[in-house]
């Protein structure tokens, strides 16, 4: 089974109906719901996630909806390994290369899907859109 990183703006498309890429995040939640992926998401995607819904929802309307995503997903551990290598490498930015590293020091993450791919092109693991993931995985049956 794939275990996949699944980044903040995916997750925020998920939760916010961010149209068109809504639907392809609803189906890699759905594939995580259904164990046919196992996907994780780091404490930073979490505090992204909660700051940007109480945006617009009551705290205890985001409490509900963080809990039930962390019903289908699991939480990677970022140590302080994962932070200095993250401050040592050539990423531009220091919350992705947080994810990157987090995502490698887990062992078996295999890819990272986001919608910034560029942001990721210094990654040593894969990095795919929800999309292109989607499609390589139903070429593959």
């Amino acid at each position: 089974m794939d275990k996949v990183l699944i980044d903040t703006d995916v997750i925020l498309d998920f939760f916010f109906d961010r149209q068109p890429f809504s639907d392809f995040a609803a189906t890699i939640i759905s594939w995580c719901e259904k164990k046919e992926i196992e996907g994780f998401i780091s404490p930073v995607i979490c505090s992204n996630v909660y700051y940007l819904l109480r945006q617009t929802a009551k705290r205890e309307k985001v409490i509900e909806k963080l809990t039930q995503l962390l019903s289908i997903v699991d939480v990677i551990q970022m140590d302080k390994q994962v932070v200095m290598a993250a401050l040592s490498s050539d990423f531009n930015d220091f919350e992705d290369a947080m994810q990157n590293f987090a995502a490698i020091h887990q062992g078996d993450i295999k890819v990272i899907l986001t919608r910034n791919i560029k942001d990721f092109k210094k990654s040593k693991i894969g990095v795919m859109t929800p999309e292109n993931y989607i499609t390589a995985k139903i070429t593959e049956h």
